[in-house]
Protein backbone atom coordinates (compact mmCIF):
# COMPACT_ATOMS: atom_id res chain seq x y z
CA UNK A 1 0.00 0.00 0.00
CA UNK A 2 2.81 2.43 0.32
CA UNK A 3 6.73 2.42 -0.21
CA UNK A 4 9.46 1.76 2.26
CA UNK A 5 10.16 5.13 4.27
CA UNK A 6 13.92 4.30 3.06
CA UNK A 7 13.37 4.80 -0.11
CA UNK A 8 11.60 8.29 0.36
CA UNK A 9 14.02 11.26 0.56
CA UNK A 10 13.69 12.61 4.15
CA UNK A 11 13.00 16.52 4.02
CA UNK A 12 12.57 17.00 7.87
CA UNK A 13 11.73 15.78 11.06
CA UNK A 14 10.58 17.13 14.38
CA UNK A 15 8.89 16.43 18.10
CA UNK A 16 5.64 18.09 19.07
CA UNK A 17 6.16 17.59 22.80
CA UNK A 18 2.93 16.88 24.84
CA UNK A 19 0.60 20.15 24.93
CA UNK A 20 2.81 21.40 21.93
CA UNK A 21 1.39 23.30 18.90
CA UNK A 22 2.75 23.45 14.94
CA UNK A 23 1.67 24.65 11.67
CA UNK A 24 3.22 24.29 8.12
CA UNK A 25 2.24 24.05 4.63
CA UNK A 26 2.35 20.26 3.20
CA UNK A 27 3.60 21.01 -0.34
CA UNK A 28 1.80 19.30 -2.86
CA UNK A 29 3.44 15.80 -3.86
CA UNK A 30 5.21 15.86 0.17
CA UNK A 31 4.44 12.90 2.68
CA UNK A 32 3.72 13.56 6.06
CA UNK A 33 4.20 10.56 8.94
CA UNK A 34 2.78 11.76 12.13
CA UNK A 35 3.88 8.92 14.84
CA UNK A 36 2.56 8.17 18.24
CA UNK A 37 6.21 8.22 20.53
CA UNK A 38 4.94 6.63 23.50
CA UNK A 39 0.86 5.15 22.94
CA UNK A 40 -2.41 6.62 23.66
CA UNK A 41 -1.71 10.11 21.91
CA UNK A 42 -4.08 12.43 20.63
CA UNK A 43 -3.59 15.14 17.59
CA UNK A 44 -6.22 17.26 16.77
CA UNK A 45 -5.71 18.16 12.87
CA UNK A 46 -7.21 21.11 11.00
CA UNK A 47 -6.58 21.61 7.63
CA UNK A 48 -6.95 24.49 4.56
CA UNK A 49 -6.08 25.39 1.28
CA UNK A 50 -2.98 27.26 1.81
CA UNK A 51 -3.51 29.66 -1.73
CA UNK A 52 -6.96 30.35 -0.65
CA UNK A 53 -8.06 29.95 3.38
CA UNK A 54 -11.13 30.64 2.96
CA UNK A 55 -11.32 26.76 1.83
CA UNK A 56 -11.43 24.03 4.84
CA UNK A 57 -11.90 20.54 5.97
CA UNK A 58 -15.29 19.43 5.92
CA UNK A 59 -15.53 16.36 8.01
CA UNK A 60 -19.52 15.76 7.34
CA UNK A 61 -18.76 15.48 3.71
CA UNK A 62 -15.51 13.58 4.10
CA UNK A 63 -17.63 10.66 5.88
CA UNK A 64 -20.62 11.14 4.25
CA UNK A 65 -18.99 10.31 0.35
CA UNK A 66 -17.31 7.41 1.57
CA UNK A 67 -19.75 5.68 3.39
CA UNK A 68 -17.74 5.82 6.96
CA UNK A 69 -18.18 6.68 10.11
CA UNK A 70 -14.24 6.15 10.85
CA UNK A 71 -10.92 7.37 8.94
CA UNK A 72 -7.96 5.41 8.02
CA UNK A 73 -5.84 3.95 5.24
CA UNK A 74 -7.66 4.54 1.78
CA UNK A 75 -9.82 7.54 2.55
CA UNK A 76 -9.58 11.43 1.83
CA UNK A 77 -9.73 13.99 3.99
CA UNK A 78 -12.01 16.71 1.65
CA UNK A 79 -11.91 20.16 1.44
CA UNK A 80 -15.65 22.35 1.88
CA UNK A 81 -15.24 22.52 -2.30
CA UNK A 82 -15.25 18.78 -3.03
CA UNK A 83 -11.56 18.63 -3.13
CA UNK A 84 -8.55 16.32 -1.69
CA UNK A 85 -6.63 18.36 0.99
CA UNK A 86 -5.17 15.08 1.98
CA UNK A 87 -5.22 11.27 1.74
CA UNK A 88 -4.36 8.62 4.34
CA UNK A 89 -2.29 6.44 2.16
CA UNK A 90 -0.82 4.40 5.42
CA UNK A 91 -2.53 4.23 8.66
CA UNK A 92 -1.22 1.47 11.45
CA UNK A 93 -3.77 2.64 14.01
CA UNK A 94 -6.81 1.60 12.00
CA UNK A 95 -9.36 4.34 13.69
CA UNK A 96 -9.12 8.09 13.66
CA UNK A 97 -12.01 9.95 15.11
CA UNK A 98 -13.87 12.67 13.39
CA UNK A 99 -16.64 13.49 16.12
CA UNK A 100 -14.66 14.43 19.68
CA UNK A 101 -13.82 18.05 19.13
CA UNK A 102 -10.91 19.70 21.52
CA UNK A 103 -11.05 20.72 24.72
CA UNK A 104 -11.32 24.78 25.89
CA UNK A 105 -9.71 26.34 28.45
CA UNK A 106 -12.72 26.26 31.35
CA UNK A 107 -13.21 22.32 30.25
CA UNK A 108 -9.32 21.35 31.21
CA UNK A 109 -9.56 23.58 34.21
CA UNK A 110 -12.95 21.68 35.70
CA UNK A 111 -11.40 17.93 34.61
CA UNK A 112 -7.76 18.35 35.50
CA UNK A 113 -7.81 21.42 37.78
CA UNK A 114 -5.79 23.95 38.16
CA UNK A 115 -2.28 23.88 35.99
CA UNK A 116 -0.97 27.93 35.81
CA UNK A 117 2.27 28.63 34.83
CA UNK A 118 3.17 30.85 37.64
CA UNK A 119 3.37 27.60 39.39
CA UNK A 120 4.34 24.86 36.67
CA UNK A 121 6.10 27.23 33.89
CA UNK A 122 6.42 25.52 30.79
CA UNK A 123 4.22 22.30 32.20
CA UNK A 124 1.23 24.58 32.06
CA UNK A 125 -2.19 22.65 31.22
CA UNK A 126 -2.94 23.63 27.91
CA UNK A 127 -5.87 23.67 25.92
CA UNK A 128 -6.54 22.63 22.39
CA UNK A 129 -8.91 25.90 21.37
CA UNK A 130 -6.05 28.29 22.82
CA UNK A 131 -3.43 26.04 21.08
CA UNK A 132 -5.14 26.04 17.86
CA UNK A 133 -5.47 29.57 17.70
CA UNK A 134 -2.36 30.58 18.21
CA UNK A 135 -1.19 28.53 15.49
CA UNK A 136 -4.11 30.00 13.15
CA UNK A 137 -2.94 33.63 14.20
CA UNK A 138 0.35 33.45 12.28
CA UNK A 139 -1.58 32.42 9.26
CA UNK A 140 -4.18 35.52 10.03
CA UNK A 141 -6.52 33.80 10.75
CA UNK A 142 -9.09 33.68 13.95
CA UNK A 143 -12.07 31.95 15.86
CA UNK A 144 -14.63 32.52 13.11
CA UNK A 145 -12.41 30.08 11.41
CA UNK A 146 -12.06 27.20 13.93
CA UNK A 147 -13.31 24.73 12.51
CA UNK A 148 -14.26 20.68 13.47
CA UNK A 149 -11.16 19.21 14.04
CA UNK A 150 -9.72 15.47 13.36
CA UNK A 151 -8.36 13.44 16.35
CA UNK A 152 -5.95 11.49 15.46
CA UNK A 153 -4.87 8.29 17.47
CA UNK A 154 -8.26 8.09 18.94
CA UNK A 155 -11.22 6.06 18.82
CA UNK A 156 -15.26 7.02 19.70
CA UNK A 157 -17.60 4.80 18.92
CA UNK A 158 -21.87 5.07 18.97
CA UNK A 159 -23.83 2.75 20.37
CA UNK A 160 -27.44 2.33 19.58
CA UNK A 161 -28.91 4.56 21.50
CA UNK A 162 -26.61 6.77 19.49
CA UNK A 163 -24.08 7.60 22.73
CA UNK A 164 -20.21 8.06 22.11
CA UNK A 165 -17.83 5.73 23.93
CA UNK A 166 -14.33 6.33 24.23
CA UNK A 167 -11.92 3.67 23.39
CA UNK A 168 -8.77 4.00 25.63
CA UNK A 169 -5.46 2.28 24.15
CA UNK A 170 -6.29 2.51 20.77
CA UNK A 171 -2.82 3.77 19.70
CA UNK A 172 0.52 2.04 20.51
CA UNK A 173 4.11 3.08 21.15
CA UNK A 174 4.93 3.75 17.11
CA UNK A 175 1.81 3.81 15.57
CA UNK A 176 1.28 6.31 12.70
CA UNK A 177 -0.49 7.94 10.04
CA UNK A 178 0.32 9.21 6.75
CA UNK A 179 -0.75 12.03 4.83
CA UNK A 180 -0.19 12.81 1.69
CA UNK A 181 -1.31 15.82 -0.03
CA UNK A 182 -2.16 16.58 -3.73
CA UNK A 183 -2.64 20.11 -3.05
CA UNK A 184 -0.51 22.67 -1.05
CA UNK A 185 -2.19 21.97 2.16
CA UNK A 186 -2.49 24.32 5.71
CA UNK A 187 -2.08 21.89 8.30
CA UNK A 188 -2.40 23.12 11.81
CA UNK A 189 -2.36 20.62 15.02
CA UNK A 190 -1.67 20.03 18.57
CA UNK A 191 -0.64 17.27 20.52
CA UNK A 192 -3.63 17.23 23.48
CA UNK A 193 -5.56 14.90 24.84
CA UNK A 194 -8.81 14.02 23.45
CA UNK A 195 -11.88 15.83 25.14
CA UNK A 196 -13.49 12.14 26.01
CA UNK A 197 -10.02 10.49 27.72
CA UNK A 198 -11.20 8.92 30.99
CA UNK A 199 -7.73 9.37 32.45
CA UNK A 200 -8.30 12.17 35.01
CA UNK A 201 -4.23 13.30 34.90
CA UNK A 202 -3.06 16.01 32.72
CA UNK A 203 -0.87 14.46 30.55
CA UNK A 204 -0.86 14.88 26.85
CA UNK A 205 1.86 12.46 24.92
CA UNK A 206 4.23 13.80 22.11
CA UNK A 207 4.28 12.43 18.71
CA UNK A 208 7.17 12.84 15.73
CA UNK A 209 6.58 14.46 12.10
CA UNK A 210 8.51 13.48 9.04
CA UNK A 211 8.27 15.03 5.43
CA UNK A 212 8.93 13.13 2.79
CA UNK A 213 9.05 13.74 -0.71
CA UNK A 214 6.67 11.04 -2.31
CA UNK A 215 8.66 9.25 -5.50
CA UNK A 216 5.15 9.46 -7.81
CA UNK A 217 1.63 9.52 -7.92
CA UNK A 218 1.01 5.73 -7.03
CA UNK A 219 1.39 6.75 -3.31
CA UNK A 220 -1.94 7.88 -3.29
CA UNK A 221 -3.82 4.49 -5.74
CA UNK A 222 -5.48 3.36 -2.90
CA UNK A 223 -7.10 6.27 -1.80
CA UNK A 224 -8.24 6.68 -5.71
CA UNK A 225 -9.45 3.84 -6.45
CA UNK A 226 -10.98 3.19 -2.53
CA UNK A 227 -14.29 4.67 -3.85
CA UNK A 228 -15.69 6.12 -7.22
CA UNK A 229 -16.15 9.44 -5.20
CA UNK A 230 -12.49 9.87 -4.34
CA UNK A 231 -11.58 9.52 -7.99
CA UNK A 232 -13.51 12.34 -8.64
CA UNK A 233 -12.40 14.24 -5.69
CA UNK A 234 -8.18 13.78 -6.92
CA UNK A 235 -9.88 14.87 -10.56
CA UNK A 236 -11.02 18.20 -8.87
CA UNK A 237 -8.09 18.72 -6.83
CA UNK A 238 -6.02 18.15 -10.18
CA UNK A 239 -8.06 20.61 -12.03
CA UNK A 240 -6.41 23.28 -9.61
CA UNK A 241 -2.85 22.89 -11.37
CA UNK A 242 -3.83 21.97 -15.30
Amino acid sequence: MTVSLALRPTLYEETVPGGGHTSFILKRGQLLRITDLEGSANVSLLLLNAAEKSERLNLPDSLKCQHTAKLTAGHCLYSDMGRVLAAITADTCGWHDSFGGVLSASEVQEKYGDGRYQELRNSFYRNGVDNLLVEMGKWDLGLADLLMCLNLFSKVTVDSDGCFHFQPGNSKAGDYIELYAPMDTLVVLTALQHPMDPNPTYAPKPVQLTWHQAQSDGISLLCRTSRPENGRGFYNTERLYI
